[in-house]
């Protein structure tokens, strides 16, 4: 692996770590050298995940999060630095999708979902940007969005918008902590194939969506690894408010 792309030395944070693509990219920083905590509500996921970087070499450490919750965020942010050192890089990945009734102004889901995909995330990304102005070393807090936060789809108007204010969360983010040599940037997926969606992706109606994509298949979450590690590493010390979008030119013609 090139230099830039080594995170040897580094301490890294992953919340929505306990499956999908969270548990992808704490095993995508762990093998690039980073120690990694992984951080979720299902702690006896994440032990078995752990035990699965072990196994591979490198070092995890499962720590209780509720992203909901701030005193749960500070104590799952605290035990990492206690156990692993000084953070260098936060991945906010933890949300949910709820199926949703767009109509109606008292629908439930609307909370439960920003709740997580925008208040969650910017629980995260405050404590992520505290624990980097603690230590003086900068960091790199790298929010995963989605192309709903750039087109929407009627069937999740609240994961849509929660996922476009969190973009402009991150551009805000990036404006405000550059001085302190941090820098904040966004990944945008399309449709990534996980064990939460496959049935979708596989049926016809994700067989009619998949026509839209220019590659012509959905995404695998190994296709996010070069985003990740460029935004993690050395390698993008140069950029911060960006949105690196990874949707094989779904949104090319999302019409």
């Amino acid at each position: 692996m090139s230099a830039i792309f080594d995170l040897t030395g580094k301490v890294a944070l992953v919340t929505g770590a306990s499956s999908g693509l969270g548990a992808h990219m704490a095993k995508t920083l762990a093998k690039a050298g980073a120690k990694v905590a992984i951080a979720a509500r299902r702690v006896d996921r994440l032990e078995a995940l752990a035990a699965e970087i072990a196994a591979a070499g490198g070092r995890a450490l499962p720590v209780a999060m509720d992203v909901t919750d701030a005193q749960s965020v500070t104590r799952a942010f605290d035990e990492a630095e206690t156990e692993l050192g000084a953070l260098g890089v936060v991945v906010n990945n933890a949300g949910i999708a709820r199926k949703e009734n767009a109509t109606a102004i008292d629908d439930p889901a609307w909370r439960e979902t920003l709740a997580t995909n925008l208040d969650g995330a910017n629980l995260v990304a405050r404590a992520a940007l505290a624990a980097f102005r603690k230590h003086g070393h900068g960091g790199s807090l790298i929010n995963i969005a989605s192309i709903l936060g750039l087109r929407v789809s009627a069937r999740v108007p609240a994961y849509s918008a929660a996922k476009a204010a969190l973009i402009s969360l991150t551009q805000t983010l990036a404006l405000i902590a550059a001085k302190d040599g941090i820098r904040v940037n966004a990944i945008a997926p399309g449709y990534i194939e996980t064990d939460l969606n496959r049935e979708y992706l596989n049926s016809p109606a994700g067989a009619k969506m998949v026509e839209r994509v220019a590659i012509g298949r959905f995404g695998r979450p190994e296709d996010l690894d070069g985003a990740l590690l460029l935004l993690a590493a050395d390698a993008g010390r140069y950029m911060t408010g960006s949105v690196l979008v990874v949707d094989g030119g779904h949104t090319l013609s999302f019409l």
